[in-house]
C-alpha cells in the first residue's frame, strides 16, 4: 500500500509503524541513554507505555478536542505522551522547556489548556507559580518520579496515570482502537504558539493533514529508510524536529537516539553514529569554528596541509557537479581525504550521509566548506505556519545559498512586492482566536510568508531577507540586514551581531563578541583584563575587531558598510528576552534596551 494511503492522521501512523517494523526482529524504535549507555525501545514497549497513558488521560476525564500542554526536552516520554493524546482526539500544545512563568500562564490560558505535562521539578515549580492563574487547568503531570515533591492536589506522576489506565483498559478494550479510528485528517493535531520577534505568541493550528502532508513530501525528497538512524536534539516542542526527526523518522521506520543536551551533542554524535540528523545553522558554524581553532593549534606544517585539503575539496567538489574529474585532482582528494577529512567525520561517528538543516539561513561559504570536507548539509526552508517545509534541497540537486525547490504538493509564487507566497496541503487553519491576524496572513489561500525571496535560473528558491527587517537609510537606500550580518558571523571574533540602521545616515552594529576567542588573543598579546566587561572596552580589542570587520565588508556597497559598532559584555539570550526560543533576535527589544549606546554611536560620528 502506498505511503499516502497508509497514513492520513498521526493516529494510522502509529498502527502503520507498528504493523510494517514491529516485527523485525531486534529492530529499536528509540534510544535512551541511561546509567552512561544507550538502550533501546522497542515498538512493543512503546506502545505499551503509549496506550497505558493514552487509557489514563481519558481515566482523568481528558477527550476529544481538549487541549494538553506539554513541556519537556526530548525524551520517549515526549512521543508517548504526543502519541497519546493523538489516539484520543487531545490537541496537543508543546511548550519550549526555557520559557518563563509568565509566558505558560499566558499560552496555558490562551489555549484553554486543562492539563499539563512537565518533565521535572523544575518545569514543575515554573507551573505552580502560576497553576491559581489557570482558570482551565485541571491537571499537572510530571513525568519524573522523584520530581514529584509537591502538596498540590492536582499534581499526578505519568506513570499513576498509567495505573490509574489499567483499569479502563481491562473494562474497555476496544476503546482506543475505535477512539483513534475516529480521527479525520481535517480534525486539529496541535496548537503550536511560535515565539515572535515582536508581539504576543500566536498559536498556529496545524491539522493532520498539514503535518501528514509534509511528511509524504518530506519522504519523497529524502531518501530515508529503516536503516537510517537519527540523533535528535533540536526541541521536539519545534515543528522543524518534530515532523523531521520525528514523525518522518517515524514513517521510514528509521532509529532515534535522543541526545543528553545540546552540550553532549559532539560526544553523543560518536556514540550514536547516527546516518541523518536535523539541525540548525548555529550547530554548522560551532563546529567550524571548533575545527578551525584545532588548526591553528598545530604546527604552520598542518595548518598548510588542512587548508590546502578544503581547497583540494572545494575544487573537487566543483569538478563532480560539471562532471568530469581530472585524475590528479582525484589523486589529491584522496590523500585529502585520508589525511584531514577523514578525521573530521569521525567526529560525526563516521556514517552520516547527510545534515539537514533548517530554521534559519544556512551561509553559502558554511555549506561549501563541509561539502569539501565531505559532509554534506542540505537546506530546508519553512515556517511554523506552513508544518514547516515549503522547500529543500535534495542531496542530489542542491544549491548553496538557496532553500532548493519546492517539495511536493506545494506551490509557491513571488508577490509584486518580493514576498514569497505558498500553497497547499500544509498550510495552516490560522491562529487560534486571532481571526485578524489569520486573514492577514492567509490571503485567498496564499500564505504570505514574511520573507523576501527570488528563484534563479534554475528554479532554486533564495531568500534575501524578512519582510519586516528590511528597512530603509535616511539616503534612502534599501537594507537587507540578514546577508549582510551573516558576513560578519563568519568572523572567528563575532558570536551575535545585529545591524542597524534604519532611518539612519550610515549602518552600525551592537556586537557580542566570542569572548572565549578574545581572551585567547588578549592572553597572547599580554592585555591584561579582569572580566569581559572590561576586556570589550579595551581599544585594543576594538581594533582587533574593526580590521577583522574592515576585511569583511571589501565586497559590500559603500552604503552597506558598518561604520561604527559597540561590543556588549553580555550576550543575547532568551532569559533577557533578547531572542526568541528559536534563537532569532527580537530587534525592537534590543534596540530599545541599548537605545543609549545607539545614539551614542550615531552622535560620536554625526558631530
Amino acid at each position: 500500500m502506498p505511503l499516502q494511503n497508509a497514513i492520513t492522521t498521526i493516529p494510522s501512523l502509529y498502527k502503520f509503524i507498528l504493523s510494517e517494523y514491529g516485527n523485525m526482529e531486534g529492530k529499536f524504535l528509540l534510544k535512551l541513554k541511561t546509567d552512561g549507555l544507550y538502550k533501546g525501545i522497542t515498538y512493543r514497549e512503546f506502545k505499551e507505555q503509549t496506550e497505558l497513558f493514552a487509557y489514563g488521560l481519558n481515566s482523568l476525564g481528558l477527550k476529544r478536542n481538549d487541549k494538553i500542554s506539554i513541556i519537556s526536552e526530548n525524551k520517549p516520554e515526549w512521543v508517548y505522551a504526543d502519541m497519546a493524546m493523538q489516539m484520543l482526539g487531545i490537541i496537543n500544545v508543546p511548550l519550549y522547556p526555557s520559557l518563563t512563568s509568565d509566558s505558560i500562564e499566558y499560552i496555558l490560558n490562551d489555549s484553554e489548556s486543562k492539563a499539563i505535562i512537565v518533565s521535572t521539578s523544575f518545569q514543575l515549580n515554573k507551573v505552580l507559580k502560576i497553576n491559581k492563574n489557570c482558570k482551565h487547568l485541571q491537571h499537572i503531570i510530571i513525568f519524573n518520579e522523584d520530581d514529584e515533591g509537591s502538596s498540590e492536589n492536582n499534581v499526578l506522576t505519568f506513570k499513576r496515570v498509567q495505573e490509574q489506565g489499567k483499569n479502563l483498559q481491562n473494562n474497555k478494550p476496544d476503546f482506543l482502537k475505535k477512539s483513534s479510528e475516529e480521527i479525520q485528517e481535517n480534525d486539529i493535531c496541535t496548537i503550536i504558539y511560535t515565539s515572535g520577534t515582536t508581539g504576543e505568541p500566536k498559536g498556529v493550528i496545524l491539522t493532520h493533514k498539514n503535518i501528514i502532508s509534509n511528511v509524504i513530501g518530506a519522504l519523497e525528497v529524502f531518501p530515508i529508510n529503516h536503516n537510517d538512524v537519527f540523533l535528535s536534539f533540536l526541541p521536539l516542542c519545534h515543528i522543524f524536529e518534530r515532523m523531521a526527526g520525528y514523525y518522518t523518522a517515524f514513517a521510514a521506520g528509521a532509529t532515534i537516539y535522543y541526545a543528553e543536551s545540546i552540550e553532549k551533542v559532539a560526544t553523543n554524535l560518536q556514540e550514536a553514529k547516527p546516518t541523518l540528523m536535523t539541525s540548525v545553522p548555529r550547530f554548522f558554524e560551532r563546529m567550524q569554528s571548533r575545527i578551525l581553532k584545532n588548526v591553528e593549534t598545530q604546527s604552520p606544517t598542518k595548518q598548510k596541509i588542512f587548508h590546502w585539503a578544503v581547497e583540494t575539496g572545494k575544487r573537487m567538489a566543483i569538478a563532480k557537479k560539471k562532471g568530469s574529474v581530472p585524475i590528479t585532482l582525484s589523486l589529491k582528494h584522496k590523500i585529502a581525504d585520508r589525511l584531514v577529512f577523514k578525521k573530521l567525520r569521525e567526529r560525526t561517528g563516521g556514517r552520516l550521509r547527510f545534515f539537514i538543516s533548517g530554521g534559519a539561513a544556512l551561509s553559502k561559504d558554511l555549506g561549501e566548506f563541509f561539502e569539501a570536507v565531505g559532509i554534506q548539509i542540505v537546506e530546508g526552508y519553512g515556517l511554523t505556519e506552513s508544518s514547516p517545509v515549503i522547500s529543500a534541497n535534495r542531496p542530489d540537486d542542491y544549491k548553496f545559498g538557496t532553500v532548493g525547490k519546492p517539495i511536493p504538493g506545494v506551490e509557491v509564487k513571488i508577490a509584486s512586492d518580493g514576498e514569497i507566497l505558498a500553497r497547499g496541503p500544509n498550510i495552516m487553519q490560522g491562529y487560534f482566536k486571532k481571526k485578524k491576524e489569520t486573514d492577514e496572513t492567509i490571503i485567498n489561500g496564499w500564505l504570505h510568508t514574511g520573507d523576501i525571496g527570488v528563484f534563479d535560473q534554475e528554479g532554486f528558491l533564495m531568500i534575501t531577507d524578512r519582510k519586516k527587517h528590511l528597512f530603509k537609510t535616511s539616503a534612502g537606500k534599501y537594507i537587507a540586514p540578514t546577508p549582510i550580518e551573516n558576513i560578519f558571523l563568519t568572523s572567528k571574533f563575532i558570536d551575535q551581531f545585529m545591524l542597524i540602521g534604519d532611518r539612519r545616515m550610515f549602518l552600525s552594529a551592537l556586537i557580542v563578541p566570542d569572548y572565549e576567542a578574545l581572551k585567547e588573543y588578549a592572553d597572547a598579546h599580554k592585555i591584561p583584563y579582569a572580566n569581559e566587561s572590561e576586556l570589550t572596552k579595551d581599544e585594543r580589542i576594538y581594533k582587533l575587531i574593526e580590521d577583522d570587520m574592515l576585511k569583511l565588508q571589501k565586497k559590500l556597497a559603500n552604503y552597506e558598510r558598518v561604520r561604527k559598532f559597540a561590543l556588549l559584555d553580555k550576550p543575547f539570550t532568551i532569559e533577557t528576552g533578547e531572542i526568541t526560543p528559536s534563537l532569532k533576535i527580537k530587534r525592537k527589544v534590543v534596540e530599545e534596551k541599548y537605545g543609549n549606546l545607539i545614539e551614542k554611536m550615531y552622535t560620536s560620528l554625526e558631530k
